[in-house]
């Protein structure tokens, strides 16, 4: 009897979450997130920097989401093709499609098919290399926002994690210009795989920071995020399309300012 209230327990906890997660987004919060150092709004120019296709699915799309509802503008750079298993090619136009699922531009979508930035676990990237690529990137774009992994990858991946370190390389070593960065907070597994139940937490902690130094997006559009993952078909293998319906990534996302 005890355990089967602890499961009812459980699924009612999820319910309740899964309806804040959809009804919260109706509620102004975190729109100062986007407010550049607490003046008026202003369209911003963000780019999403990535380790490989599908990284903007599995982990960033509440972000996205929030981003582009807003009106602002979404660069995406992916610094591989995620040729890991050979399928670099088909990895690319996945991307693509996705992002247009995902409302973004494949104009605004860049793909980097380095010799030295190739996927896999063991593979090391040069993180001047990474450091060069994005400050290009900045740039041609104009960018005023960073948004990238933290130094875990919230898998652990070595690319994910390499990533963050090429954009804190630029930051510390070139980057002279009024540029906000923010890393997409990991957490440990039992965080990770709640779901929607995670809100709660992340709220808390998001609003602990009264510096507005970090934030908790709601995924305004979580049924996209499953049409965006869907779209990796190469990759949308069991474990991942369970991934994306019990990760608290597909319905939030806490970022960091760096």
């Amino acid at each position: 009897m005890a355990f089967i209230l602890i499961i009812a327990s459980l699924v009612f906890l999820w319910i309740v979450s899964l309806c804040k997660v959809l009804l919260l987004p109706r509620i102004p919060f975190a729109n100062h997130f986007t407010h550049n150092n607490g003046r008026a709004f202003r369209k911003r120019n963000a780019l999403l920097v990535i380790a490989h296709p599908d990284d903007e699915s599995m982990f960033f799309t509440p972000t996205i989401n929030f981003l582009t509802s807003k009106g602002h503008n979404v660069q995406i750079l992916c610094l591989s093709i995620g040729d890991a298993d050979g399928k670099g090619n088909i990895r690319k136009q996945e991307l693509f499609q996705a992002c247009v699922a995902l409302k973004v531009p494949m104009q605004q979508v860049k793909i980097v098919n380095h010799p030295d930035l190739q996927d896999g676990f063991g593979k090391v990237w040069s993180h001047n290399l990474l450091a060069k690529i994005i400050e290009e990137e900045i740039t041609r774009c104009c960018i005023d926002m960073i948004i990238t992994f933290d130094s875990h990858g919230v898998s652990g991946h070595c690319n994910h994690r390499d990533v963050h370190y090429g954009v804190c390389k630029l930051l510390h070593d070139t980057l002279q210009r009024d540029i906000e960065v923010w890393e997409l907070v990991s957490t440990n597994i039992l965080r990770k795989y709640s779901g929607p139940v995670d809100i709660w937490l992340s709220i808390f902690l998001a609003m602990l920071h009264t510096n507005g130094t970090m934030q908790c997006l709601v995924n305004e559009h979580s049924r996209r995020s499953v049409i965006a993952m869907a779209q990796h078909s190469s990759q949308w293998v069991w474990f991942r399309k369970l991934f994306v319906a019990l990760s608290s990534y597909t319905y939030m996302n806490t970022l960091r300012k760096v």
